[in-house]
């Protein structure tokens, strides 16, 4: 698992990104169309794996860094946030799918990829 320590400012960066990508989600909301639904889904997963990084940094004083997202659903879980892990899960599953592929997201992907986004960001805040 790769492991970087957190400072204060590292904290506050994260979070400051984590709320961007939600507010970007927001601002993608209204026109939800199958042409754009990939975009918020995309904004999503950032924000939420943004929002996990302050939960760790918070809890443990580290928090994952890498191309593996899925190591930080383990750190999530060792900082004792299973529901915030199941969230980050969540995004994860969905983020191949609309960045990857040629698949579109459904309108059920972005329902929940805008719940867990939200959760977890409310969560980061909360940390």
């Amino acid at each position: 698992m790769s492991e970087k320590p957190c400072s204060a400012q590292v904290r506050a960066g994260r979070l400051a990104k984590a709320k961007q990508f939600l507010a970007a989600a927001d601002l993608i909301e209204p026109f939800e169309a199958d042409d754009i639904a990939d975009a918020y889904v995309t904004m999503c997963v950032h924000a939420g794996i943004a929002a996990a990084d302050v939960i760790c940094c918070a809890r443990l004083g580290r928090h994952h860094q890498g191309d593996n997202h899925v190591e930080a659903v383990g750190l999530l879980k060792k900082a004792g946030d299973s529901d915030a892990a199941k969230r980050l899960n969540v995004l994860l599953g969905l983020k191949s799918k609309a960045g990857y592929t040629h698949l579109p997201s459904s309108a059920a992907d972005v329902k929940r990829a805008g719940r867990a986004a939200k959760e977890l960001v409310e969560a980061a805040e909360r940390a």
